[in-house]
């Protein structure tokens, strides 16, 4: 099944790939990877470009087909990923401007598409496991304000974020998935604590969060009261179902690399490894065949990615993990080294089946959301 493009649609696609030809080559050089205050100010420069030239507004007033068009032609194009942006553009913002009030979208979705805000995640904590809404922090009503308490784990760019999309307990006498809501919290509040987590590669993407009676306005509240495990949803709908479109096609091109690096060391005679790579190029074909499929029906239900993507995040992360397993084998014992192509990959592979909700919960709600099997007791 191939997508059907209208006019309309090419003609973005063709626009984009000119302009991108004349803006990449103007790019500075990007940071280490160490460098998260560099890091930050390359990617919101990038966003900042993207914003000028009319694509800053892509990922929310534009339709999921043109964003699919966005991400696949900037990563083929080896555009700068959105880095820092990522929970500010993937994240929080297409849930404010889904759930928000006309005053929320107003202040914070402008900054975030003009490259001059950064949002972090505080979804995750260290006694939930993947059970999301196990989560304890809790947020007490005080006249005009929520005074919040608790701590958060693998809080993506806390240490360089302005805003944090926060998810608390405001009722901790009702069921676990009633009693939560969403709150959008500034970085820059007395009572908060970040220490950065290094990850296996060596980064500092994530961090753990303290909060200690930090109070937040209850007008930064997205959603009603207690509602927010439905406006949660809306986030997750975003991060499983268009926030990976970018990386499928990066996958397909290091599959190709892969193939092209095993001719030249030799290991192309393998054919239990020619049998694999092709295996994971038909892995990789049928994903983007699902995204599609995927993006025809968020255009069929208003711009919100169903629960399809779902099916999506979960045969995804295992795709990845065997891709650079893949070329741990291609480069053999020179896989050792975190150095050569791949293998900071591989190592930061193994996160997915985690992030964005485990597998376990991508087959829970496929099992009884698309299956229509009895929920666990």
């Amino acid at each position: 099944m191939d997508l059907a493009y209208t006019p309309d649609e090419e003609e973005f696609r063709a626009r984009l790939r000119e302009w991108l030809a004349k803006a990449l080559p103007t790019l500075p050089p990007k940071p280490s990877p160490e460098d998260w205050p560099g890091r930050r100010a390359h990617d919101l420069g990038w966003q900042r470009m993207l914003h000028d030239a009319g694509y800053g507004e892509v990922h929310w007033d534009a339709s999921p087909t043109l964003r699919l068009i966005f991400l696949e032609e900037t990563e083929k194009a080896g555009a700068p990923y959105v880095g820092a942006g990522f929970v500010g553009l993937l994240h929080a913002g297409p849930t404010i401007a889904a759930e928000g009030t006309d005053e929320q979208r107003a202040r914070w979705l402008p900054p975030i598409l003009r490259g001059e805000e950064v949002w972090c995640q505080g979804f995750s904590e260290p006694d939930a496991g993947s059970d999301l809404a196990a989560l304890r922090t809790r947020a007490r009503r005080d006249g005009d304000d929520y005074v919040v308490s608790g701590s958060k784990i693998w809080t993506s760019h806390a240490e360089v974020a302005d805003w944090c999309e926060l998810l608390v307990r405001t009722d901790p006498d009702a069921p676990k998935h009633r009693g939560i809501s969403w709150l959008a919290m500034p970085m820059d509040t007395p009572g908060i604590t970040v220490r950065p987590l290094k990850t296996l590669a060596g980064t500092t993407e994530f961090a753990e969060m303290f909060l200690d009676e930090v109070r937040v306005p209850v007008a930064n509240r997205v959603g009603e009261e207690n509602d927010g495990w439905r406006v949660t949803m809306v986030t997750l709908s975003f991060e499983r179902g268009t926030a990976f479109v970018g990386e499928v096609v990066a996958c397909r091109r290091v599959l190709r690399e892969l193939a092209a690096e095993a001719r030249g060391n030799g290991r192309w005679g393998d054919p239990v490894l020619r049998r694999r790579l092709g295996r994971l190029n038909a892995e990789f074909r049928a994903l983007w065949r699902l995204t599609q499929w995927n993006v025809s029906e968020a255009e069929a239900t208003g711009g919100i990615p169903g629960i399809g993507g779902s099916v999506f995040k979960l045969r995804y992360s295992h795709a990845r993990q065997e891709l650079f397993d893949a070329a741990a084998e291609v480069l053999g014992p020179a896989s050792l080294d975190l150095d050569r192509p791949w293998m900071p990959e591989r190592l930061s592979s193994l996160s997915y089946t985690i992030a964005a909700g485990t597998s376990q919960i991508q087959r829970n709600i496929v099992g009884e959301r698309i299956l229509g099997l009895p929920k666990e007791r």
